[in-house]
């Protein structure tokens, strides 16, 4: 059965019981309702006539009856029986007056010929009773009668039977009524509950729809309930797996051609291998040198994937000055370079110490590869803001070709080159072209790892500042005198890195010195 019908079958069965609890309800209060009426009708004859026997008096002497037989006359006399009362005089074996028809609610039957059934009630030591007869359930009530030496009975029955038609009646005209309004539920509920399921029925139809290769359906969303609220967040998640889908494909794209082209010259060379010493080993070092690239590429792609665990990143307290300190010194071995430490932030920051060390080299050999022999590569630290706001940056400057605005915006994905990869090769300080595209994707991965940023600033012909903006709130425990801060070193004539005598000059931090041109993430370029 499907959810439609299923639900307007609950909707349904519990209206049904709630109306037949009412039915059930309003007949048993209106029978009781006609009961407590017989009841009353007699207590109140029998009232009258208690009333009257103690006060009537006989017209003609002024005294009290000395007959039971004009008592009552007088009395039943005066009244009027209403539907289905009877009111009787019975002095000896005989009924004497009628103060009604006798005939309740049955003309066949007459309580007047019934008079096994007026002896019982005589006899009855009760006041009162109920009696079931050929016209129905009979309540009533005898009050005894004494004048003189004679005595009778004032017998009052009420019948019922009138009572419980109408409330049948009544009941029966309450029942269609429901069973309309039951029919006009069901209506309202199938017609509501397709209102409802059909987002439900959209997922299912956009479900089908979607295959292996094309993940762009998406269901139609109405309104603000929950069901409208289960659609957005269908189509949200389709969002996701189109983008995991394309990341991937793109991914596994660039990665088979990545590897495929050392793998193509490889086997090329190999295929023309020869038995002279000085061209074999001359093929030898260059497949070396493309298996070496291949290892490369595969080790950053496993780092990459690693990125995705939770504890690709360890934070521990890291001293930022010796961080630098530490960066410094093993900058020297990237290249035949100027490197310029113009400022340190000192104070202790959370962060996984090798992420960042690994992050920042990566850095400084893009720098090396795109800068000549000699020139100039300057590194910094610095915090900006203040308590739980505050954010460490750490930046790389070069002087090479810099990167445009729009390559600045993709730079830090995977497999991306700047317009600088494609520089000829003796533009590249390593005389080859630029690398598989991984390292600042790698960059990236650390940075978002520590819940910061990677940026980039740069002029195109004016070099580029590359960096990390790390989250690193303020310790409130510090003790007075060691507030972190950060301290320039150079004079304004920049020092090489190594330069001990000159450490504690003053210089003006440079990282502002390059126009913004693109950011990978949202905490966005300082």
């Amino acid at each position: 059965m499907s959810a439609r019908w299923r639900i307007v079958g609950w909707i349904v069965l519990t209206t049904a019981l709630a109306l037949t609890a009412l039915l059930v309800t309003v007949r048993s209060l209106l029978i009781a309702g006609v009961d407590r009426d017989a009841n009353d009708d007699v207590v109140q004859e029998i009232q009258e006539f208690t009333t009257f026997a103690s006060e009537a008096v006989d017209p003609l002497t002024a005294q009290p009856y000395t007959s039971v037989s004009e008592l009552l006359e007088r009395y039943l006399s005066r009244q009027n029986a209403s539907a289905g009362e009877v009111i009787l005089g019975v002095t000896g074996d005989e009924v004497l007056y009628l103060g009604s028809s006798g005939r309740g609610n049955d003309e066949d039957y007459r309580l007047t010929a019934d008079t096994a059934l007026l002896q019982e009630i005589r006899e009855d030591p009760a006041a009162s009773g109920v009696r079931e007869t050929a016209a129905g359930t009979m309540r009533w009530g005898k009050v005894e009668v004494e004048a003189g030496t004679q005595d009778g009975t004032l017998i009052v029955a009420a019948f019922t039977r009138g009572g419980y038609e109408q409330v049948q009646e009544t009941v029966t005209v309450i029942f269609f009524v429901a069973l309309g309004g039951l029919l006009f539920t069901a209506g309202i509920a199938w017609l509501v509950a397709g209102q409802i399921l059909r987002p439900i029925r959209d997922v299912r139809r956009v479900a089908a729809e979607i295959t292996e290769s094309d993940l762009t359906a998406r269901v139609p969303v109405q309104g603000r309930d929950d069901v409208a609220a289960l659609a957005s967040t269908f189509n949200d998640m389709l969002d996701r797996l189109e983008h995991a889908y394309v990341t991937q494909r793109n991914f596994i794209d660039d990665a088979s051609h990545e590897l495929r082209t050392p793998i193509t010259v490889i086997r090329g060379h190999l295929e023309l291998i020869d038995d002279e010493p000085a061209s074999r080993a001359a093929t030898l070092s260059l497949v070396d040198g493309e298996l070496s690239r291949m290892a490369r590429i595969v080790s950053d792609l496993l780092l990459l994937v690693k990125a995705e665990r939770p504890d690709f990143v360890q934070p521990t307290p890291v001293d930022v000055a010796g961080l630098m300190l530490d960066l410094e010194s093993k900058m020297q071995a990237l290249g035949d370079r100027r490197w310029l430490l113009m400022e340190v932030a000192e104070g202790v920051v959370s962060l996984d110490g090798q992420r960042i060390t690994q992050a920042v080299l990566q850095l400084g050999a893009n720098a090396v590869q795109y800068t000549p022999e000699g020139s100039d590569i300057k590194i910094g630290s610095a915090f900006e803001g203040m308590g739980a706001d505050r954010q460490l940056r750490i930046w790389v400057q070069d002087a090479g070709p810099g990167v445009t605005k729009e390559e600045a915006a993709v730079i830090f994905e995977r497999f991306e080159h700047g317009s600088a990869n494609a520089l000829p090769a003796d533009r590249h300080s390593t005389g080859q072209r630029g690398g598989a595209g991984l390292g600042l994707a790698i960059v990236r991965a650390i940075a978002d790892g520590h819940d910061g940023s990677a940026w980039v600033r740069s002029e195109p012909g004016h070099g580029a500042i590359f960096g990390l903006l790390l989250p690193a709130p303020e310790n409130t425990t510090t003790r007075p005198g060691m507030e972190p801060a950060s301290r320039p070193l150079t004079p304004p004539t920049a020092r090489p890195a190594g330069d001990s005598a000159k450490r504690h000059h003053g210089s003006t931090p440079i990282t502002a010195s390059l126009p913004v041109t693109g950011s990978t993430t949202p905490q966005g370029a300082p």
